[in-house]
C-alpha cells in the first residue's frame, strides 16, 4: 500500500466540469453526489467539503483498489477525474467518474423471483469472496491516497461490541428504551465470542465495503453473448480495513428471503468451511456493530429508525436472527 493508484490530480483553473448541469443522484443520504451532463457526456460528481484537503485523492485511491481487488467479478466505477478542494477560496473538491447504465438494486431486487434472488446470491457472494481474500495487516481506516491505515475512529475504536453498546448507551436509552438496552448486553457480548473466535482462527482483516446493500448495486441486462447480467457495486465512502463478516452481515440485515439467504450462506459456507448456521451467525454478530451505530442516531433516516426497531427485537428474544422491524 505504498503508493496512489495512478490518481491523477488536476488544478482547479479547470473548471469546465463545474459548468456541467448538476443533478442531485437519489440513493444516498449524503447529498452530495450529482449527475452531471456536459454535452452528451454523463458522469458521476461527489463534492467534498474544501477540508481534509487529501480526501478526494484518498476516496479515488480507494476506489482504484477496490476495481483491483474486484476485476472479473463486478464493476467498480473507473476515477476520471480528482480534484483537491481549496479553503481559501471555498471551493469543493471532487471525485468523477462514468455514469454505469443498470437499475439500482434496491428498486429491483423487491420484485425477483426465487430463481433471480439465488443468482443474484451467487454473484454477491463472488463479491464477498473476492473482499475477503485482500488480506490488510490490521483494522483500520484508510488515511490518504497511499492507502496508509489509521486506527478506526470513535465510537468504533473500543474492545469490541460490549465497549460499543457502553459508549452509546446515552443515545441507545434514548431510542430504544432501558429494558431493550438491557437486554443487548449479553446479546453483545456473545456474539463479540463468535467473532473472537473466527478471529483467533484467520488473523487479520480484509477490505470491507461497510455499506453493501442492494441500494449500492447497480443491476444490468445480460451481455449480448449471453454472459452473467452487469453487477456494478458503488458508494465506496465507508470503506475501510475490517472483518470479513461485515459485508456479509450487511447484505442479510433486512433482507430475510429463504431463496437469498440459503444460497448466499450456503456458498460462503462452500467457500469458508463453515456450516452454513455459523455463517448467519457470524454475519449477524458482526452487523451489530452497525445496528448499534444506526440506532443511536434513530429518525436521522429511515434506515436508522429501522435500526432500532431490529434493535428492540433482538434484545426482547435474546435472538441475532430476530427479523421484527
Amino acid at each position: 500500500m505504498g503508493s496512489p493508484y495512478g490518481v491523477r490530480g488536476l488544478a482547479w483553473e479547470d473548471r469546465a466540469m463545474l459548468d456541467a448541469d448538476l443533478i442531485p443522484l437519489a440513493g444516498g443520504w449524503s447529498g452530495r453526489t450529482f449527475l452531471a451532463q456536459a454535452g452528451e457526456e454523463r458522469t458521476v460528481v461527489r463534492l467534498y467539503p474544501p477540508e481534509p484537503i487529501d480526501a478526494p485523492a484518498r476516496d479515488a485511491a480507494v476506489l482504484a483498489y477496490a476495481r483491483q481487488v474486484l476485476a472479473g467479478v463486478a464493476e467498480v466505477p473507473a476515477v476520471l477525474e480528482v480534484r483537491a478542494g481549496d479553503a481559501g477560496r471555498d471551493r469543493p473538491g471532487l471525485v468523477v467518474t462514468p455514469f454505469l447504465p443498470g437499475e439500482r438494486g434496491d428498486l429491483v431486487t423487491p420484485g425477483l423471483a426465487d430463481d433471480a434472488l439465488v443468482a443474484l446470491a451467487e454473484r454477491l457472494a463472488d463479491v464477498l469472496d473476492a473482499l475477503s481474500g485482500s488480506r490488510q495487516p490490521r483494522t483500520g481506516v484508510f488515511a490518504d491516497a497511499t492507502l496508509t491505515l489509521d486506527p478506526l475512529p470513535e465510537p468504533f475504536d473500543g474492545d469490541g461490541l460490549p465497549d460499543l453498546l457502553d459508549v452509546l448507551a446515552p443515545a441507545l436509552v434514548t431510542h430504544v428504551g432501558e429494558r431493550a438496552l438491557a437486554g443487548l448486553a449479553p446479546v453483545c457480548r456473545r456474539a463479540q465470542d463468535l467473532l473472537d473466535d473466527d478471529l483467533a482462527a484467520r488473523p487479520g482483516a480484509c477490505l470491507v465495503h461497510s455499506d453493501l446493500n442492494p441500494k449500492n448495486l447497480l443491476l444490468g441486462p445480460a451481455g449480448a453473448d449471453g454472459g452473467d447480467p452487469a453487477l456494478v457495486v458503488l458508494d465506496w465512502e465507508y470503506a475501510h480495513a475490517g472483518g470479513r463478516w461485515t459485508d456479509p452481515g450487511n447484505l442479510l440485515r433486512f433482507e430475510r428471503r429463504e431463496a437469498f439467504v440459503d444460497a448466499l450462506a450456503g456458498r460462503l459456507a462452500a467457500d469458508r468451511g463453515l456450516p452454513a448456521s455459523e455463517v448467519l451467525d457470524l454475519a449477524r454478530a458482526a452487523d451489530l456493530t452497525a445496528l448499534l451505530e444506526l440506532a443511536s442516531r434513530a429518525e436521522a433516516n429511515p434506515v436508522a429508525t429501522r435500526a432500532a426497531d431490529r434493535l428492540r427485537t433482538i434484545a426482547e428474544t435474546g435472538d441475532l436472527h430476530a427479523s421484527g422491524g
